[in-house]
């Protein structure tokens, strides 16, 4: 049997079409299921309502499994609803938001949708969706990005002799590493958050989230670029056991704030609804 040979051309497609997605399924049914956990029974409640048998862990992943979807919202006005972006030394005060909007004016649209009781049944199906998605993608520090490198999938590397890109690494190359079911990982970082993490960690402020990605994303990068002759197709960046102990505790701090902020923030619309 002849095996294929994958040329740079071929690659450097294959790269171009992988989607830039904040964490992987995993990292948002584990944010979910966090969430769920520690929510009021009112806001379960609400979230039964609008959802009926669908968990939030199975609601978090709807936005990336839509990416497919040729209708024209999901091909074109829905794709900056998954980032921010903010160039280093900005405040997230002073963010500027693009014309066609980001996650963090995606947020407010469809808070505004879940907080409505007359909203159609769809629409706030489809905003509560949303809202879990994005709480999620706004704790993971690529997706407070850069300009210039969307999110790090501009950044080869060679992750454990796979070909990848520094984005994918932090979506799900860490979180694999573990060899957990969703449902089991996020189990077991429960079983780590003491009560006062919990109170410390409830914040229903946007702007805490991404401030805190934003400091997070600029240690995250290893040696880049032409001073250093790395990060590129012909010369991606090697990662493997070192920066796999060294950053996969900030993966799980982020899981775990980003489940506990799900929380604070669903509790708050619904308590304000």
């Amino acid at each position: 049997m002849l095996k294929p040979i994958l040329s740079v051309a071929t690659l450097a497609i294959a790269f171009t079409a992988m989607p830039a997605q904040a964490w992987g399924p995993h990292g948002h049914r584990i944010t979910a299921t966090i969430a769920q956990d520690n929510v009021s029974g009112r806001t379960r409640a609400e979230i039964a309502e609008i959802l009926g048998a669908e968990t939030l862990a199975e609601a978090s992943t709807f936005p990336d499994e839509e990416r497919s979807n040729p209708d024209p919202f999901w091909q074109e006005t829905a794709s900056p609803f998954h980032y921010v972006t903010l160039p280093d030394g900005t405040r997230v005060i002073d963010m500027a938001h693009p014309p066609e909007g980001d996650a963090l004016t995606a947020l407010e649209r469809f808070t505004a949708v879940l907080r409505d009781a007359n909203a159609p049944a769809e629409e706030r199906q489809l905003a509560l969706r949303f809202v879990v998605h994005i709480v999620s993608d706004l704790h993971m520090p690529l997706h407070a990005g850069r300009p210039g490198d969307r999110g790090g999938n501009d950044v080869r590397v060679d992750w454990f002799g796979q070909q990848t890109n520094l984005h994918w690494v932090w979506d799900e190359g860490m979180i694999q590493r573990q060899q957990l079911s969703f449902s089991e990982y996020a189990e077991r970082l429960e079983g780590r958050m003491t009560p006062g993490k919990v109170i410390a960690w409830w914040d229903a402020d946007p702007a805490t989230w991404i401030g805190e990605s934003v400091a997070l994303r600029e240690r995250i990068y290893p040696a880049t670029g032409p001073e250093a002759g790395l990060g590129t197709l012909e010369a991606p960046v090697r990662l493997g056991y070192d920066y796999n102990w060294q950053w996969s505790p900030d993966v799980e701090h982020r899981l775990m704030q980003s489940g506990i902020r799900l929380a604070a923030y669903l509790d708050k619309v619904f308590a304000e609804s």
